[in-house]
């Protein structure tokens, strides 16, 4: 037995509370309640929406809207096939089905034909995938990444995932999308086995702003600085959509994406569409949506009914309905399958396509993509897609929302609410 005086103990004591403290103070979130004011034009707006978030508005691009697996994956197939010299891919879910090994398949032909294949999946989310087939990559010669793997030195970063969607070609050609990899998003959203999701394909000038969104976590786990024409090319015209770049979040600092989209709330004076498989608003995002509609904004937001893959982020969402339908905010339940598209279109001019929900764990937490679209044409297809899926959605009413919302399930609301800011 050792004898240690009373004094010491207690040092010891205030020291360990000191410094988990201390190691509490760092990691956690703080909360920022933004003070965002109506805006009188949104076209004005639009510079101070990009520059707020870090970016710069690059005109000059061309956007194709690709809906579903079935547009997607093909798409990125032919692109994997005619990349020369680079092919860059990242995503959050890399899971089982068929296109996992198409995919697969594709990167290890093209790596050991000569082409750079760098893949960035995130450790946790990409627990499921087939050690066979990352080992058929990596035997071909792709160079395969994890984002923040399980590991005793990164602990204290466990919790924060790389949630984004993006692939760039020969820096001339980027994605940024929504669907995982994994059989869930292959067909036309057509069933409750078969999601719902939206991305684009860019060229022009913005692609550099993709491809440095994935050389930032590519740096991180590999330190592995991308230089070079073959990975930021000179990009000439390609078409007439300005475009600006959307990436990353904080943890402990206002968060650019959840800026983003209340100053596009704020900017409003027609209409605006969100389409969000995950949509926890905080109450400052509810008085946004009301003061729209009092503006004479048309605010309609479509989420997942009964088909979600989280009950708890759904029952959680349900917090403020009553008060959002009691002001007119119009809101529509997907019946068919679980709608997995992050889309946000405001006055038919201004439209977002990418990989954040409308929650604190995308806004504090993960790390996102996406890009802001400043193109009449793209929100018209957006919008197009949107009154087509309303066909599968039932409208919710104040009425009829009072007799489904008993105190049961307020009290689960309540309580899945309670845990929004992990959610």
């Amino acid at each position: 037995m050792i004898a240690i005086p009373i004094w010491a103990l207690v040092g010891m004591a205030l020291a360990i509370v000191l410094l988990a403290t201390m190691l509490w103070t760092n990691l956690r979130e703080r909360t920022f309640r933004i003070a965002v004011p109506d805006i009188d034009e949104l076209e004005e707006a639009l510079p101070s929406i990009a520059g707020m978030t870090k970016a710069i508005i690059l005109p000059d691009n061309k956007i194709d809207v690709l809906q579903n697996g079935d547009e997607l994956y093909p798409a990125l197939l032919e692109s994997i096939a005619r990349a020369e010299k680079t092919i860059h891919f990242e995503t959050y879910v890399w899971w089982t089905g068929d296109i996992c090994g198409e995919l697969a398949e594709a990167f290890a032909r093209r790596a050991r034909e000569g082409v750079e294949v760098r893949v960035m999946v995130d450790a946790l989310g990409a627990m499921k995938m087939d050690k066979r087939l990352r080992k058929r990559m990596e035997d071909a010669g792709v160079r395969v990444a994890r984002y923040h793997p399980i590991r005793l030195i990164d602990l204290g970063q466990l919790n924060k995932r790389t949630h984004r969607k993006l692939a760039i070609f020969d820096g001339q050609v980027a994605y940024v999308f929504g669907h995982g990899v994994a059989r869930q998003w292959s067909g036309h959203g057509q069933d409750k086995e078969h999601w719902r999701d939206t991305g684009v394909r860019l060229q022009g000038p913005v692609v550099n702003g993709v491809q440095g969104v994935f050389a930032q976590h590519w740096v991180e786990e590999t330190r592995e600085v991308l230089v070079g024409e073959q990975y930021f090319p000179h990009l000439r015209k390609a078409g007439e959509s300005r475009v600006h770049v959307l990436a990353g979040a904080p943890l402990g600092g206002v968060s650019d994406l959840e800026l983003m989209f209340k100053l596009g709330l704020a900017s409003a004076k027609k209409e605006i569409l969100v389409q969000n498989p995950y949509f926890i608003p905080d109450e400052q995002t509810v008085r946004l949506l009301r003061r729209s509609v009092r503006r004479g904004v048309e605010v309609k937001l479509m989420i997942p009914g009964s088909v979600t893959d989280s009950a708890i982020v759904r029952h959680a969402g349900h917090r403020h309905f009553d008060e959002m339908l009691r002001d007119g905010v119009r809101i529509f339940e997907h019946q068919r399958t679980l709608i997995h598209q992050k889309i946000m279109v405001v006055d038919g001019l201004w439209s977002h396509v990418g990989s954040t929900n409308f929650d604190s764990r995308s806004f504090d937490i993960n790390e996102e993509a996406g890009v802001g679209i400043i193109d009449e044409s793209v929100a018209a297809q957006l919008k197009a897609a949107f009154e087509d899926d309303m066909k599968a959605c039932v409208e919710l009413t104040q009425p009829g929302w009072k007799k489904r919302c008993t105190l049961w399930h307020r009290s689960v609301d309540r309580l899945c609410y309670m845990l929004s800011w992990q959610l």
